[in-house]
């Protein structure tokens, strides 16, 4: 992930032990973010025993560095699914947020949870006459499928606009001080957590076991992989039905007046705004977008220096505090993948594929999981969710697009040609990916002069990873996994390290 975000920086989480020994259990949680902790919550209030384990630190990932609004409003999403899964199933995709936008409003209602909740107008909007249709094309999904909306040629925020579309009473909270609560009552309720434990394959006996990287095990009767992307992919194919996209958001405090409300554009560049209440008191402007597809060869210094300019221009904006970036995961048919991760398995399951609506995807996730964990009524948008599902010629389409644009990208790297630098002429904290005895082999200097020389194959499948020049990561192309300047693998779908290179003559 990128720098620390507004949300880190004002949440204080304990700390956790790492994993020591081996543990049963009924349940065991792979990855505490927000579908995580929210699984963990909702089981261990019926009474089930639950581990809940994390790579990083709790909240550290994609939750920790999301825009945090609570909306159905998923973008132009509705047409296109009235015309890939038709519209009995687009109206019950629409339900499925709209309830859980409810559960999320009525645990901080009930339980009184002081996280900055706030009810928000969200709009589509463009500046572009060519998205015009594009626009109006959705409102009449919107009215097709009974959802409330508004197509007007202005908005409160006075931003160029040619034409917006509003959904009315949507939400934004401080996401992490939602979770704080969520993780605080799972452990009352017996839940153990364990950090800096890395889950490294899933072991088949007469019982399930997690296997972590220092070879502890978690037995479990379920196993829910609540990664980002799935660390047990082999059973799924998930790498070969998904790609990963970067983004980026800038934020300062702010003292303009703001007329309320949520704000995404429809086109490139993307551009999203809201604001959030940090300390009970000072209001921080959050401005986002400059999407592309992960471990592009891209300088992305730029994609900060974009939205600052775009914050300074529109809003007189200068004083940037946080800045951070995400990544996450959009699937053949832009829908979420939640469920057992095959039809042979009901006991393992996956969530991943949020499109970077992660609030109410994620929630979702979790209702939809820990019901059928608990055996209660069977969720109504189970089989909607289904990991197994591939029933439209889009998704079919999308899976040749997205392999070979994977093969592509697999010999681009393999074809490139690194640069000629020397390492005395690195200067401090740069990248460069250079031939040592004939391996191409990425190098970067730190501030202290350290130099970290390491292989640029990806160890998942072999593609060349590029630097990120904002994050200080080497990140692949291919499948979108991630990895620390020293090699350590920051996400999946790798598990191993990059291999590091020695220097020596």
């Amino acid at each position: 992930m990128g720098s620390t975000s507004i949300w880190q920086a004002d949440t204080a989480f304990q700390d956790f032990p790492k994993l020591q020994e081996s543990k049963k259990t009924e349940v065991c949680i792979v990855g505490a973010g927000l579908t995580g902790i929210t699984a963990a919550y909702l089981l261990s209030k019926q009474g089930m025993k639950v581990i809940l384990l994390e790579a990083d630190h709790v909240l550290s990932g994609v939750t920790g560095h999301t825009s945090a609004k609570i909306t159905a409003q998923h973008g132009l999403i509705y047409s296109e699914l009235i015309e890939t899964i038709g519209k009995e199933k687009a109206r019950k995709y629409y339900q499925a947020m709209q309830e859980t936008m409810e559960f999320i409003k009525n645990e901080i209602t009930e339980n009184h949870i002081d996280c900055n909740f706030e009810e928000q107008d969200a709009f589509l909007y463009t500046d572009d006459a060519s998205y015009l249709s594009q626009l109006e094309k959705e409102f009449e999904a919107y009215k097709s499928l009974n959802i409330p909306g508004e197509l007007s040629s202005e908005m409160p925020l006075q931003i160029p606009s040619k034409q917006a579309l509003k959904m009315p009473r949507q939400a934004q909270f401080h996401p992490l001080k939602y979770l704080q609560f969520m993780l605080d009552e799972a452990i009352k309720n017996g839940t153990e957590v364990y950090e800096q434990t890395v889950a490294m394959k899933l072991e088949y006996n007469r019982q399930k076991a997690v296997i972590t990287k220092d070879d502890h095990r978690v037995s479990c009767d379920y196993l829910i992989a609540a990664t980002h992307f799935p660390y047990i992919d082999h059973q799924g194919l998930y790498f070969a039905k998904m790609y990963a996209d970067q983004s980026y958001i800038v934020s300062g405090k702010w003292s303009g007046e703001y007329p309320g409300g949520m704000y995404i554009n429809v086109e490139n560049p993307t551009r999203s705004i809201r604001t959030a209440t940090l300390n009970n008191k000072d209001v921080y402007l959050l401005v986002g977008g400059e999407n592309h597809r992960s471990g592009e060869n891209m300088d992305e210094k730029l994609c900060y220096d974009n939205l600052k300019v775009f914050a300074k221009e529109q809003f007189e904006l200068t004083d940037i505090s946080y800045q951070w970036s995400a990544q996450d995961f959009t699937t053949l048919d832009k829908m979420p993948y939640i469920g057992p991760i095959t039809d042979d398995d009901p006991s393992i399951f996956v969530a991943t594929g949020y499109r970077k609506w992660g609030m109410t995807n994620g929630t979702l996730a979790a209702k939809i999981i820990s019901d059928t964990i608990l055996e209660k009524e069977e969720n109504p948008y189970k089989d909607l969710f289904s990991p197994a599902r591939f029933a439209s010629k889009p998704m079919l389409k999308n899976l040749f697009n997205f392999n070979m644009e994977v093969a592509t990208e697999l010999l681009k790297g393999k074809l490139s040609f690194p640069s000629s630098k020397e390492i005395e002429e690195l200067e401090l904290d740069e990248a460069a990916i250079t031939t040592i005895k004939g391996a191409r082999v990425g190098l970067y200097k730190d501030k202290e002069e350290n130099v970290y020389a390491l292989d640029t194959t990806c160890t998942h499948l072999g593609c060349e990873v590029n630097w990120n020049s904002a994050d200080k990561t080497w990140d692949c192309p291919c499948h979108g996994s991630r990895y620390h300047y020293n090699g350590d693998v920051m996400a999946g779908p790798a598990k191993e390290p990059l291999r590091k290179v020695s220097l020596d003559d």
